[in-house]
């Protein structure tokens, strides 16, 4: 194997028409041919064109494999190989440089095999003997601009497909709650990480069953689609236990059984906070479990709920939950909400946000006339000014009022 650099040479020629010097396209090519000949001939044919060719010359697959993987310039494939030939070779060679283009360079009594390489995958293919250099250039140039077309077509197609994904696992995690025929009212919003590509788990509801109306908020641990499916299969199940008559105490036991044997690693787990609201009494039952307490909007003040939290769900499961019982009275409101947003920088690095600071926002979102159907926006817009940028984690909100918002 020989490997050949640039023709350095050429790259400060004058140009012999008006004797400057002439522009030059680097141009990186893996030339994969056995006949010495036919290898120097190429490298003369590329010398008194716009190219700066970088040619790397291997005289079999053999050889070549060390080279292919990772390739991003041009590959110029002889398909006959002292160790391959054919449109197996050229397979192999296409299978291994997902981002490089490859012109095939065949003999004349090859030329239909050249057609066929086309239709394989070859950006192009050339007939030895019938080539100058203008031709081999050009050729190679708009080869690797075809492949860069198609490799971003490529991506431009996975995104796609990618968002489609995206908006069918938010519509798992984020659903149309169940409050007809009850006199609270909801306002829900969600904004996606802006660090990630994939939503993440968190995820809430809210279902009317036998005069009492449940309300769930969670987060599953970590980022990306197994995380994203559980949050849906949580979400759905709690439903599911709500609408199947599930008595109050067992729901998130019954919901904890369901993560443990859904979850794709032992270490996942889901904070959460659960409320049961008896509108007739005016109270909220809360349940936590290693997520943020809810904010309770009442009387112009902003209280947090004192509830006990207990460890996130599926990390020391037991039946035994502590209840915190708070007035929930007509006006009202309860504000769930997931942790990227108390985890935001306050003013910036290292002092984060919390509860506290979340307390502030409102407040102060409040006292500036704000109404509740605009307030989840604002109070996230607030907290990304604090924090000097977009949120890095995803952000759930669940406004639910006894009556119909201000």
């Amino acid at each position: 194997m020989t490997a050949k650099g640039p023709d350095n040479a050429g790259t400060g020629r004058a140009d012999r028409a008006n004797g400057t010097t002439a522009p030059r396209e680097l141009a990186e090519i893996l030339l994969i041919e056995d006949d010495a000949q036919d290898a120097f001939l190429v490298e003369e044919l590329l010398a008194d064109t716009p190219l700066d060719p970088h040619i790397t010359w291997v005289a079999t697959l053999g050889d070549a494999r060390e080279y292919l993987a990772g390739f991003r310039g041009c590959v110029l494939l002889d398909l006959n190989l002292p160790d391959a030939s054919g449109i197996a070779l050229l397979r192999e060679v296409l299978a291994t440089v997902e981002s490089a283009a490859v012109v095939v360079l065949t003999g004349l009594h090859d030329e239909h095999e050249g057609i066929a390489a086309v239709a394989a995958g070859a950006q192009d293919y050339l007939v030895k003997g019938q080539v100058d250099g203008s031709l081999l250039a050009r050729s190679l140039r708009y080869s690797v601009e075809r492949q860069r077309a198609d490799e971003n077509a490529r991506q431009l197609r996975e995104a796609e497909i990618h968002a489609r994904e995206n908006m069918r696992l938010e519509r798992g995690l984020l659903p149309q709650v169940l409050l007809d025929g009850t006199p609270l009212s909801h306002r829900s919003f969600y904004r996606p990480g802006r660090k990630r590509a994939l939503v993440g788990g968190d995820f809430f509801d809210a279902v009317q069953k036998a005069g009492t109306t449940h309300v769930i908020i969670g987060d599953v641990s970590g980022h990306g689609p197994d995380e994203a499916a559980l949050g849906v299969s949580l979400r759905i199940a709690w439903r599911a236990l709500v609408m199947g008559g599930v008595v109050e105490e067992n729901l998130l036991p019954a919901l904890e059984e369901i993560l443990v044997s859904e979850r794709a690693q032992d270490e996942m787990y889901a904070t959460l906070c659960q409320a049961s609201i008896d509108v007739d009494r005016e109270q909220a039952r809360i349940r936590l479990f290693g997520h943020p307490p809810p904010l309770l909007v009442s009387g112009g003040e902003v209280k947090e709920i004192p509830a006990v939290p207990r460890p996130p769900l599926g990390v020391l499961p037991d039946d035994a939950i502590d209840v915190e019982s708070v007035a929930f009275p007509r006006g009202s409101t309860l504000l769930f909400y997931t942790d990227g947003l108390v985890d935001a920088f306050d003013g910036g690095p290292p002092d984060r946000l919390e509860v506290q600071g979340l307390r502030r926002i409102l407040t102060e979102v409040l006292d500036s006339g704000c109404v509740l159907t605009d307030l989840p926006g604002q109070v996230v817009d607030e907290a990304e000014r604090r924090n000097g940028g977009p949120l890095q984690d995803d952000v759930a909100m669940l406004l639910v009022t006894h009556g119909e918002p201000m």
